[in-house]
C-alpha cells in the first residue's frame, strides 16, 4: 500500500505494462491484488472513509483491471479487516475503537458477485485474525458463498504472531498462509547487524530511510536483537542469514507461499535459491 497518493496503484499499472508487452505470459502467472479496507489515515484510500461498504469493492475490482489490463484477476483479497482488530504490529484488540462496518457476510456477497462475473476466480484476506478468518469461512459454508483459498499475514523467524491461534484456524478450515515479510523487513538479512538503523549509512532499506518504518513491529530493539542471532546461527552452519529465515517459511506446514521483495538481482538469487536449503535438525533445534 504506498504511503503516497502520487503512487497509489503504480505496482498494477506497472504489471500491466509489463504483461501487455509479452503476449501469451498472462496465462502462465497467477495474477494476485487487493481491494483496500478502510483508510487508516491515508485519506486518498476510500476518501478516507472509516467504513467500506460493498459497492466500492466493484469499483476497485474494475479499476484494478483496467491498471493491470487483464479481464480477471485470479486471487482477490481484502488488505486489511473492514472492522476494528488488531494488525501492522498491534498485539491486542483495543475495544474503545469500535465502530460501524460492513458485515463479514456482506462483504462476502460483494465478492461472490465479482466472482459470478468472472472478474475474480478465488477470494483470499490479509492481515486478519483467526476469529476473522473463521468467520469468512463459516458464512461462507452457511450461505452458499465461496470461501476464502488464503490469508496474507507476516510470518518469519522474528515475527510468528500466527503460531497464536491463526495456525490452527489454518489447518481447521484448510486455508493457505501466504507469508510476507518472511525475511523480518530485511533484519534476517544481515545488513542491519552492525549498522542498526542508523539512517547515516549508504545502501540501508527503508526501516533505516523512513521513521515511519521504524516505528513499525520490525523495528523495535527487540526485533533487531533476535534477527541478529538468527543470523549468527545461520553462519556458524555455513549459511548466509537469507537461506535460513526462507527456508524455515519453505518448509513449514503453515505456509503455502512466500512473499518476497527485491531490489537486484542477486538478490532475487539468493531468494530463489534458498527453495533446495535442507536445514538440519539440530538447527531446527
Amino acid at each position: 500500500m504506498p504511503a503516497r497518493r502520487e503512487t497509489y496503484g503504480a505496482t498494477e499499472t506497472i504489471i500491466g505494462r509489463w504483461l501487455a508487452a509479452r503476449p501469451g505470459m498472462r496465462q502462465r502467472i497467477v495474477l494476485a491484488t487487493k481491494v483496500a479496507g478502510p483508510s487508516r489515515g491515508m485519506p486518498w484510500v476510500r476518501d478516507g472513509a472509516d467504513n467500506v461498504l460493498p459497492e466500492p469493492f466493484e469499483q476497485a475490482c474494475n479499476d484494478s483491471l483496467r491498471r493491470l489490463q487483464t479481464d480477471t484477476i485470479d486471487l482477490y483479497q481484502i488488505h486489511w479487516p473492514n472492522r476494528n482488530a488488531p494488525a501492522f504490529g498491534a498485539l491486542y484488540l483495543d475495544p474503545a475503537k469500535d465502530r460501524e462496518f460492513t458485515s463479514i457476510h456482506a462483504q462476502l456477497e460483494a465478492l461472490a458477485g465479482l466472482v459470478k462475473a468472472g472478474k475474480v476466480r478465488y477470494i483470499g484476506l490479509s492481515n486478519e485474525t483467526p476469529w476473522g478468518l473463521g468467520e469468512f469461512v463459516r458464512l461462507a459454508d452457511q450461505h452458499g458463498l465461496p470461501r476464502v483459498v488464503s490469508v496474507q499475514n507476516p510470518y518469519a523467524l522474528v515475527n510468528r504472531v500466527v503460531d497464536n491461534g491463526l495456525d490452527e484456524t489454518l489447518l481447521r478450515t484448510g486455508v493457505g498462509l501466504l507469508a510476507y515479510s518472511p525475511l523480518g523487513f530485511g533484519t534476517l538479512t544481515g545488513k542491519y547487524d552492525a549498522p542498526g538503523f542508523d539512517a547515516s549509512q549508504p545502501g540501508l532499506g527503508r526501516i533505516a530511510q523512513f521513521d515511519s518504518m521504524r516505528k513499525q513491529r520490525w523495528a523495535r530493539p527487540e526485533t533487531l536483537a533476535a534477527a541478529r542471532r538468527y543470523n549468527t546461527l545461520a553462519r556458524a552452519h555455513g549459511l548466509t542469514p537469507t537461506p535460513l529465515a526462507l527456508a524455515f517459511c519453505y518448509t513449514n506446514w503453515r505456509v503455502a507461499s512466500t512473499i518476497i521483495g527485491v531490489t537486484n538481482q542477486a538478490q532475487l538469487d539468493e531468494d530463489l535459491d534458498a527453495w533446495g536449503t535442507r536445514l538440519s535438525p539440530e538447527l531446527l533445534a
